[in-house]
């Protein structure tokens, strides 16, 4: 970290960041927000433009290794009502292999929060088998969330690059996820997609449609439909809109949904737990899923 005139400028390789946001370190505020929301119990993560995949694998693997231990001591301060997801060194697949298992079997973490990509190199290609092998082996949570949307893409006017961005390239992650065969090579893998998946529930019979027509384009690595292997994502509750809640919880059913919150960011839901009771037409079982039963079976799962 560096300061220039009076702000604060974060460096991790070539990325650099300015200003860093006080309330991210702030973590009375954080148990305050989570007091007034009704939220009992919180995963906390990497700002995922600190994931510095920019680094060479063995500076990223020390990076994230130094990163975990603070993140989990910090976790560790209210074990009663913090979980802690970790950071690894993607760029350099056996470190990230090695990162994951070191912060869930020794640092107590639940698992780790990743880029859509890997420094613009899509999930699906950036060879990450051992990763993935360890993430299933383990049965920890693997949370994607997306990071500088649509590079190349002028989304700079009217906040676009959040409001339309970030949705778009995490459906992008996802979509290659289903269709490169990743999610049928490891099928216990537990991974959660932020902002209710993007636009992949909602464009999920194109995708079907696609599979079924043009098989010599789109079937070449899975035998499953889209439709199916969309069933073994979980995905957030971070859409700001009832109904398109209720067509996610109808589409990929309630045992798939988890309360997100975005805190602390502008377009983070300011009331969660309402915004899960006021789905419509989901039974008193379906809110109890999604409000806590589905992140109790994944805590569950996991094998230290």
């Amino acid at each position: 970290m560096q300061r220039e005139n009076g702000e604060s400028a974060l460096i991790a390789g070539r990325v650099r960041l300015a200003p860093f946001r006080p309330i991210l370190g702030d973590l009375e505020a954080r148990l305050a927000a989570m007091d007034v929301t009704g939220i009992d119990v919180q995963f906390i993560s990497s700002w995922v433009d600190l994931t510095a995949y920019a680094l060479d694998g063995e500076m990223g693997a020390a990076y994230s290794r130094r990163f975990n231990e603070i993140l989990a001591a910090e976790a560790a301060k209210h074990p009663d009502r913090l979980l802690a997801l970790g950071t690894v060194p993607l760029q350099s697949p056996r470190h990230a292999a090695e990162e994951l298992r070191h912060a869930v079997e020794d640092l107590g973490m639940a698992g780790a929060q990743i880029a859509t990509t890997v420094d613009q190199t899509d999930l699906d290609q950036a060879g990450l088998d051992p990763f993935w092998e360890a993430a299933e082996a383990l049965g920890c949570l693997v949370v994607i969330h997306p990071c500088n949307p649509l590079a190349g893409v002028d989304l700079s006017r009217n906040f676009l690059d959040n409001m339309l961005g970030r949705p778009a390239e995490s459906s992008i992650a996802v979509a290659h996820l289903l269709f490169s065969g990743v999610l049928e090579r490891y099928p216990g893998l537990v991974i959660c997609t932020v902002h209710g998946g993007g636009f992949v529930p909602y464009q999920l019979g194109r995708m079907q449609r696609g599979f079924d027509a043009v098989p010599h384009l789109t079937a070449k690595n899975i035998d499953t439909a889209p439709t199916e292997l969309a069933r073994r994502l979980y995905y957030d509750t971070v859409l700001h809109d009832p109904r398109a809640l209720s067509f996610l919880v109808q589409r990929v059913g309630a045992d798939r949904v988890v309360v997100g919150t975005d805190y602390p960011f502008e377009m983070g839901d300011p009331d969660p737990v309402a915004t899960v009771e006021g789905i419509p037409g989901t039974s008193d079982e379906q809110r109890r899923l999604i409000l806590e039963g589905n992140v109790r079976r994944i805590l569950e799962g996991i094998r230290r």
